[in-house]
């Protein structure tokens, strides 16, 4: 609430008075009634031609005082007696995403009570009386059909209303939840995640902290030409869990797991994944893809009503409210997160290109993560059934993307990137792993077994940690450079980091990203 500003006319004998806010649009002053007056920003009071004192308030808000006498004032008239104003808490509204989240589960059971209540009603009538409802809906089957069109044309034109350009990529979406009302929520849900990593949050003084948090400032900085970067407050909270995660709420809170840190070999494939969480915030695919499934849920009810009044049995209707939910699943939601990904990865490499980073990391990064999964033996889940891309996929976009990412780090003056290329790199690392497999199958045939290499993709943490924790300078560019040899020369037989041209790349990541 805005702080209101007090003055006391002297000779206005106001000291002998408290008041009190409130919302009765009326001001009483020793009951009797003043007129009420509107300035700019600040309220005043001013004595009227009785000698009594008349409240003037700004914003165009009317808010009203109620005086009542009370004991003598300490201070002659004419002061300011700013310590008798009382205000009421302010009354805040609940967001509409949080109060659309709760109803939901409701609106499904009133469509299956509405529905089941038609069957039911329908079953009980007689034979004639469904014959004269069969005849008289044929009768107005064009009015009806004319109905419905009007109905269908309203919606779409509801829907037209609340079309919007999508920042950066200048996509048209739809957007029923604003931004403003989605960041109220997204308050509630941040305070919630804070709550539940207090137990494993990292202390901001721990190095993996200072890491990420390093990396989110820079790219803050080399972006702060779009508004919704640097309009936002961004913070770090790093948690302490092998979960291989990283995610960004709307209104700028970074959380970042521990198993994301170990899972990137450099500063390059963090400041890529951290470039795409960001552009998740920035772009607003949370209010987008909430509004989508607002909009989804509700014509769904509409179906969910005709399944549970046509099927003759709860059993039928209950397995077709199953399957329609599962189309709706695989028809829009996870084909529209999908596409909200990828166009993550997209904007997320643009943000790391202008960040002066090595985007030739970005679909390394990928690579690693589908052959961990093969090493881990996890199952491979299609792409229809899964709301991300699959890996192959995601480092096929990221690399028709390179040339163009290349363009813009080249326009944003960023420092020549070494020669070598990662994505050479990694393909030749992998390949040594494949022959030194195929060496150790052929050593236990001939009872001479060979150890297995590290599988690619594994380099420790405290390599990435040498690679950013010194200070931001380019005066520290031989010491950077020597502790990311170590630290490569540890791993080398992890494959994808560029060790062969490690030496180069420091010089320019100190550069571009520190």
């Amino acid at each position: 609430m805005a702080l209101l500003c007090v003055h006391l006319v002297r000779r206005s004998h106001f000291c002998g008075l408290s008041a009190h806010v409130s919302r009765n649009f009326q001001v009483h002053v020793n009951s009797s009634q003043v007129n009420l007056q509107r300035i700019t920003n600040t309220v005043r009071f001013r004595t009227s031609p009785a000698k009594q004192p008349v409240l003037l308030l700004g914003n165009g808000r009317k808010m009203y005082f109620r005086f009542s006498p009370q004991s003598p004032c300490p201070l002659p008239c004419g002061r300011v007696c700013s310590h008798l104003i009382h205000t009421s808490a302010p009354r805040r509204a609940l967001p509409a995403p949080l109060i659309w989240m709760v109803l939901k589960p409701l609106q499904k059971v009133m469509a299956i009570i509405l529905g089941r209540s038609i069957r039911k009603w329908w079953v009980a009538l007689p034979d004639n009386r469904r014959d004269l409802m069969r005849e008289w809906a044929w009768q107005q089957r064009w009015r009806l059909a004319a109905g419905a069109g009007v109905t269908m044309v309203m919606i779409a034109l509801l829907l037209l209303t609340h079309l919007d350009e999508s920042p950066v990529t200048g996509r048209t979406r739809l957007l029923v939840f604003s931004r403003e009302k989605y960041m109220e929520l997204t308050a509630l849900t941040s305070e919630a995640y804070v709550e539940q990593f207090a137990e494993v949050l990292l202390p901001v003084t721990d190095a993996r902290h200072q890491v990420v948090e390093r990396v989110v400032q820079h790219l803050v900085q080399r972006n702060k030409d779009i508004p919704e970067v640097s309009d936002v407050a961004w913070s770090v909270h790093v948690v302490e869990t092998p979960n291989i995660n990283a995610f960004v709420l709307p209104n700028g809170k970074v959380f970042m797991f521990t198993g994301m840190l170990d899972a990137v070999t450099d500063v390059h494939q963090l400041t890529v994944v951290l470039g795409h969480e960001m552009a998740h915030a920035l772009l607003g695919h949370a209010a987008e893809q909430a509004s989508l499934s607002h909009v989804v849920d509700l014509l769904s009810l509409i179906l969910l009503t005709a399944i549970w009044a046509v099927c003759p049995r709860d059993s039928l209707a209950m397995l077709g409210q199953w399957a329609q939910g599962k189309l709706t699943q695989l028809m829009f939601n996870r084909p529209f997160s999908r596409k909200l990904e990828a166009e993550a990865d997209e904007v997320g490499l643009q943000l790391a290109a202008k960040a002066c980073a090595d985007v030739r990391a970005g679909p390394v990064f990928w690579q690693q993560m589908e052959i961990r999964d093969q090493l881990k033996g996890e199952p491979a889940v299609p792409e229809w059934l899964s709301t991300h891309p699959s890996h192959r996929n995601r480092y096929s976009q990221l690399d028709r993307l390179i040339p163009q990412a290349l363009e813009l780090r080249d326009n944003c003056v960023c420092p020549p990137l070494p020669a070598s290329d990662p994505r050479a790199v990694f393909s030749k690392s992998v390949h040594v792993l494949l022959e030194n497999a195929k060496n150790q199958v052929k050593g236990v045939s001939d009872g001479t077994n060979k150890p297995l290499p590290h599988s690619p993709g594994t380099l420790p943490t405290a390599a990435l940690l040498a690679q950013t924790v010194q200070p931001c300078s380019l005066n520290v560019e031989q010491e950077s450079k020597v502790q990311v040899t170590d630290a490569a020369s540890e791993t080398a037989a992890a494959g994808p980091a560029p060790a062969p041209a490690e030496e180069d790349r420091s010089q320019h990541q100190v550069q571009c990203i520190a």
